[in-house]
């Protein structure tokens, strides 16, 4: 059995043919739209505009989503999402997904929480690929520490004037709305709101960050709101009560990017594998030397545990039930799976894994966001202490 990406996977028994049938359609689309210009995509810094209308029609951005407002709904389980965030990581360009799948963790808190006015007007032209959305919390002074952001909304009359920024948006060059938590209350959790605010607002504005480890195709953004007046009815939730809309979004987040740590780890074991049979070093193959078995076994041994550590979670998860500390200790699992595996391959690799173009250098540059992004490993830890009741 050659270990590469799917055999590298642990056996599955929650997946059926339907869910197989899902991934070869997926892993279809992207060899065939995707993985032959990804490389080209991430060295330009860009997604060509026409990815997003190709990947709806094929139900990546409708997956999941109440099939009333044109999403994929019926049939729909929490292992579907999985496999689509595997083979988005198999392409080895985390830009790509970073960009494209950005309403997965903007749109949510709209489904769940918004006007139904509102409902009608933005998932549908987003599920279709036509209009664009991203997640608005992190700021200059508030990353993870969600309770800290500063940026005012203050109800006056019919709209709510917003005043602030914020900070390593992904997406943000190209959103049409933001999905923006708010201060419209005292200090602390319990005086922040989640405001939907369109990007063409007058006192919108936005500078592009592009010099950036990696995600390079991924356009991230620093935003501005200079007394942006934003309807009242453009509020998500109630008014000081979205500290627990964006917390509960955190939770399919991070259960999103442990999937994709996972993938990326074994996307570094196949890559690893097959240039270990086919190099020679010292009249031998690489394969041949001990030491790389040895490292080879290490980065699978790591991720059967890390794989069987997201089919339980991800199994739990499908019954009803969500811990939200065992799904911040399953990222800092993932991360620092990926983090070993990218490594560990790179060392294989020598010189050739250090020249762009390969999927490990990018995996390798782009360990350190998937450590941060979502929660760092630092805040997840304490997270699941606090949640266990510590």
């Amino acid at each position: 059995m050659s270990l590469d990406f799917d055999s590298a996977r642990l056996a599955n028994p929650y997946l059926t043919s339907e869910h197989d049938e899902w991934r070869t359609q997926v892993r279809r689309f992207f060899d065939r739209e995707v993985i032959p210009y990804a490389e080209e995509w991430d060295e330009e810094g860009a997604i060509p505009e026409t990815l997003w209308p190709k990947a709806a029609e094929v139900g990546i951005l409708g997956l999941g989503y109440p099939e009333k407002y044109g999403g994929i709904e019926e049939g729909i389980d929490i292992w579907h999402q999985m496999i689509l965030n595997e083979e988005l990581a198999r392409i080895g360009v985390g830009g790509i997904s970073a960009t494209l799948m950005v309403h997965g963790i903007a749109l949510p808190p709209v489904v769940n929480y918004a006007s139904e006015s509102l409902k009608q007007e933005i998932i549908p032209q987003v599920l279709n690929g036509k209009k664009r959305i991203s997640l608005a919390v992190t700021e200059p002074t508030a990353g993870s520490d969600v309770a800290q952001i500063q940026t005012t909304a203050r109800l006056e009359g019919s709209h709510y004037l917003v005043n602030g920024s914020k900070m390593y948006i992904t997406g943000g060059m190209n959103a049409n709305w933001f999905t923006t938590a708010v201060r419209t209350g005292d200090a602390g959790a319990s005086g922040v709101s989640t405001l939907l605010i369109p990007a063409d607002l007058p006192g919108v504005s936005r500078r592009l960050l592009d010099r950036k480890q990696g995600w390079w195709c991924s356009d991230t953004a620093t935003i501005y709101f200079d007394n942006v007046l934003v309807p009242e009815e453009n509020l998500i939730g109630l008014e000081n009560k979205g500290f627990g809309v964006i917390m509960t979004n955190f939770n399919s987040e991070r259960l999103a990017m442990s999937a994709a740590m996972e993938a990326f780890s074994r996307v570094c074991l196949e890559d690893a594998a097959e240039w270990s049979r086919n190099r020679k070093t010292f009249g031998k193959r690489l394969c041949d030397h001990q030491v790389i078995r040895h490292k080879i076994a290490e980065m699978k041994q790591r991720i059967n545990a890390t794989n069987a550590y997201l089919q339980v979670i991800c199994a739990q998860v499908a019954e009803g039930f969500e811990s939200a500390g065992d799904i911040a200790l399953l990222k800092v699992q993932c991360s620092q799976t990926m983090e070993y595996c990218a490594r560990e391959a790179m060392q294989i690799l020598g010189g050739i894994g250090y020249m762009r173009g390969s999927r490990i250098e990018r995996i390798y540059r782009e360990v350190r966001v998937n450590a941060i992004g979502g929660g760092s490993e630092e805040v997840m830890r304490d997270l699941a202490t606090r949640q266990f009741g510590l």
